[in-house]
């Protein structure tokens, strides 16, 4: 008689947690007023904010640099050059992430590695342009602002995880 009290009360316990689970699931599902780029509202909204403080981060780390550096006149138009060179490039990705999954589903797998290729062959051209004008800037610099640009684009492993500092 025991066993049966015991076996019915894990019967009722697994019953319950299955219909929340599926009460759970059903909820989610019927949230689907999309916000920008289909997202829905809290996805959206967590995406923009984070998005704007990366951004206010990057704003602050550029004007930082900017003042330790000290620019003359001269080297204006070569920082005007890096600091638009290092505003990100499109993220696409994050925000077509559906999209992308969906096309390349249609892809046979050839189909599919080229189509990787090509967005590495993309994203390798954007960093050679990037490179460039980085080293245009660097060179229009004295050594001593060498040195400050030096130590300000190293990584800090505790500020930035270990990523690079002008990195689109």
């Amino acid at each position: 008689m025991q066993l049966n009290k015991v076996l019915f009360t894990k019967r009722a316990m697994l019953v319950g947690l299955l219909a929340g689970s599926g009460i759970l699931a059903a909820s989610s599902f019927a949230m689907t007023a999309a916000g920008p780029e289909g997202k829905s509202g809290c996805e959206a909204h967590h995406g923009q904010h984070i998005h704007a403080k990366w951004e206010e981060r990057r704003a602050e780390h550029l004007s930082e640099l900017k003042g330790k550096l000290e620019l003359k006149p001269e080297q204006e138009a070569a920082w005007s050059a890096f600091a638009s060179a290092s505003q990100p490039g499109m993220r696409s990705m994050g925000r077509d992430r559906q999209a992308m999954h969906d096309e390349l589903e249609k892809l046979n797998t050839p189909q599919r590695l080229d189509r990787m290729l090509a967005k590495v062959d993309a994203h390798r051209a954007r960093l050679a342009e990037r490179a460039e004008v980085i080293r245009a800037f660097y060179a229009q610099l004295t050594p001593e602002q060498q040195s400050v640009f030096d130590a300000a684009a190293m990584p800090n492993r505790h500020r930035d995880h270990g990523l690079p500092r002008f990195e689109s």
